[in-house]
């Protein structure tokens, strides 16, 4: 089974073809293909595992955005006790789903 370590958005994801995975939101429409050149670790099936110093050259894992979406509502609540102090913000990050396609190396 061949798999790939990329980055974006700040994080690293290990994607396969087929895998459905949300990223940092990217821009772009459903239906848009997308490339990732930034490739930290790269294992196709039969092959030895290449590892990046830091990033493996010539590698582009193709995928496609099946839509724009915001996760759950995330509560901060902070309180000072004694004080009367109460305060409550909620946070809904956006994100981006992909389908993977293709890894090529």
């Amino acid at each position: 089974m061949s798999y790939a370590i990329i980055e974006t958005g700040g994080k690293q994801y290990q994607v396969t073809p087929g895998n459905i995975v949300d990223l940092e939101k990217i821009e772009g429409n459903p239906g848009d293909t997308i490339e990732f050149n930034q490739v930290s670790l790269l294992h196709l099936d039969q092959e030895e595992v290449k590892i990046g110093t830091p990033l493996v050259q010539n590698v582009k894992v193709i995928a496609e955005i099946l839509g724009q979406d915001r996760s759950k509502k995330v509560i901060i609540f902070k309180k000072k006790r004694r004080k009367n102090y109460r305060r409550t913000k909620g946070h809904r990050q956006s994100f981006t789903r992909v389908r993977i396609k293709e890894i090529t190396g």
